[in-house]
């Protein structure tokens, strides 16, 4: 799939906000006051920018609140809409937090709850996709809600539980990586399926279906090199995990949190990158550019 820059934005720096939020729903002894007012801004910032970037990805951006229309079916609608009950819960929380410095526990958590939730939906809207054997799998809300729980957890200073949940996120993303070659070998795709040829010998396409480029190719049809893809695993993990930790186990590290959140972030893009990048959609096998069952890659 096409690594469009604004949904790499979105699913990044929204999953990073929302879980800053989760935490300060959640925090038994929040910030008050300016302090609380701070991290409320970054989070709102990057949860609202990544909502916001998202929108430069539709055909008609002036449409988007049609978004809020499908509920029922779609796993976009209900984003939107757990997505304004997650930032409405918190903002009322953060009201408490900067002007009154109470902590209302039930809303927090509630706050708390919806932001995971809004996560989670996001998650799924790759997951539903059948077409694209990496995403119809297990690992899409178990990535996307361990991006925004460690980073929520590294941004809003909980050190210790970063420790544990950046190392927990590298076994997690590593196998990840594994288990999605194997689901994509596995799903027994190919022309022969799809034309009912198989039973006559192997079936390849005499030409692609049209010799320009379409929205298909542009959108559906994306390329990324095995080696450039590995060395970019690679620095990924050093970058929103590796990195992060030995800054964390350093003297003062409450002073190096910000090193450690800029590289996190970083890593965290550059895995979101492959996310999209490495993603297959099936309708890349008849315009001959590769194929699913991994027998060749054109």
């Amino acid at each position: 799939m096409h690594p469009a820059p604004s949904i790499i934005l979105f699913t990044t720096l929204s999953g990073l906000g929302f879980g800053m939020l989760a935490f300060l729903g959640i925090d038994a002894a929040p910030p008050m006051g300016l302090s609380a007012l701070a991290f409320l801004v970054i989070a709102f910032s990057l949860a609202g920018g990544g909502l916001l970037a998202s929108t430069f990805h539709l055909g008609h951006p002036e449409r988007a609140l049609k978004a809020f229309t499908q509920w029922r079916s779609s796993w976009l609608s209900r984003e939107a809409w757990v997505s304004l009950l997650a930032l409405s819960a918190m903002a009322a929380h953060g009201v408490g937090l900067v002007f009154l410095e109470q902590a209302w526990r039930v809303l927090g958590t509630v706050g708390a709850v919806l932001s995971l939730a809004t996560v989670f939906a996001t998650s799924m809207i790759y997951l539903q996709m059948r077409t694209v054997p990496r995403w119809n799998h297990w690992s899409p809300p178990v990535l996307f809600l361990g991006f925004a729980l460690a980073g929520g957890a590294l941004t809003t200073g909980r050190v210790s539980v970063a420790l544990w949940t950046l190392p927990l996120l590298a076994v997690v993303q590593a196998f990840a990586w594994i288990d999605q070659e194997r689901r994509e070998r596995s799903t027994g795709t190919d022309l022969a399926t799809a034309t009912g040829l198989g039973h006559v010998g192997r079936v390849r396409a005499f030409e692609a279906p049209h010799t320009g480029e379409s929205y298909l190719t542009r959108e559906m049809v994306f390329q990324v090199g095995r080696k450039h893809a590995m060395v970019l695993k690679a620095i990924s993990v050093v970058l929103f995990a590796v990195f992060p930790i030995v800054l964390l186990l350093l003297p003062f590290a409450h002073i190096l949190v910000v090193p450690a959140v800029a590289s996190h972030l970083l890593g965290a893009l550059i895995q979101r990158w492959l996310f999209f990048a490495e993603a297959r959609h099936v309708v890349g096998q008849y315009y001959g550019r590769w194929d699913i069952t991994g027998m060749h890659e054109g």
